[in-house]
């Protein structure tokens, strides 16, 4: 991502967008605005999800993949829109385009987690699905950074190197398969059907306890309920932190958590303050320390 990538030239990339398909565009809500910008249109069930990162386009022909595979396999998920072939190419934009999921006011629960986890790891990958390879998103990132300092820069790569030989080592307790890869409360919507997955673009071929990881590391860092946590260990059937690796795991997704904001530094500057604080405490060892969620 550049400095380009601002609220006007998303706008004109949605209604680009919209004119190619038939859609109005006008009145649309700005869901998110990080690695992708996500669009609920105003007079269609119908979102919108360009892509912004450079670094990381190549991603979403996966997420096209990953969202084919859990509709053939009736997994309770998003839903891409039918009859439109994707990933779009909209001027300089990569876009997909999505059935919207319509609000039921209630909040997805780590228990519905629990329960979405256990049908994607009981599926057979789809093909080609790409190996889990953690480090790869984190040094695109790097390498896509607006306004990174140089000492930060190497000590973001050297880590990576360094976490990359850990994980290398490790001997994972349950066996490998489709993980969705970034699994939290947050990346479920509930909808009239129930509970759906969604944000496809970390998912992969790997260890399932990775999947359990972003709540207790929630838990650990972010002083999530303990009660959260535990029900997703209740529902699944297995404690990651019991296992000797989740130290390992934890200081990956940690790293991964403090570098998701780098490509959207100009564009998000209130985030700067909580990235140098996680900065420091990555390279004191300081794992006591209490993060805030980046606003």
């Amino acid at each position: 991502m550049d400095g380009r990538f601002t609220r006007e030239i998303l706008d004109e990339a949605l209604g680009q967008t919209c004119a190619l398909l038939g859609y109005a565009a006008a009145g649309a809500e700005l869901l998110r605005f990080t690695n992708n910008a996500v669009y609920a249109l105003a007079d269609d069930p119908v979102v919108v999800r360009i892509v912004g990162s450079r670094a990381l386009r190549h991603r979403v022909g996966k997420v096209v993949r990953v969202a084919e595979h859990f509709a053939a396999h009736d997994v309770p998920a998003i839903r891409l829109l039918p009859d439109v072939r994707q990933p779009l190419r909209v001027g300089e934009h990569l876009v997909t385009v999505w059935q919207k999921v319509a609000s039921t006011g209630r909040e997805p629960t780590a228990a519905d987690l629990s329960v979405l986890l256990l049908r994607v790891h009981a599926l057979p990958p789809p093909d080609g699905l790409a190996t889990w390879s953690p480090m790869d998103a984190v040094r695109a990132r790097v390498g896509d950074a607006e306004e990174l300092r140089d000492r930060d820069r190497q000590f973001l790569l050297g880590r990576c190197d360094e976490l990359e030989t850990a994980l290398g080592q490790l001997d994972f307790a349950l066996p490998r398969g489709l993980v969705h890869g970034d699994a939290h409360p947050g990346n479920v919507l509930v909808g009239p059907g129930g509970p759906v997955l969604c944000d496809f673009d970390s998912s992969c071929v790997g260890p399932p306890e990775w999947d359990l990881t972003p709540l207790a590391v929630g838990r650990e860092r972010f002083g999530d309920p303990a009660g959260r946590y535990q029900s997703l260990v209740d529902g699944y059937g297995f404690d990651v932190t019991s296992w000797s690796g989740f130290p390992v795991l934890r200081a990956v997704r940690e790293l991964k958590l403090t570098t998701s904001v780098l490509p959207i530094l100009r564009s998000h500057p209130n985030v700067r303050e909580e990235l140098h604080r996680r900065l420091d405490d990555l390279r004191e060892g300081r794992t006591e320390n209490r993060w805030y969620r980046y606003r």
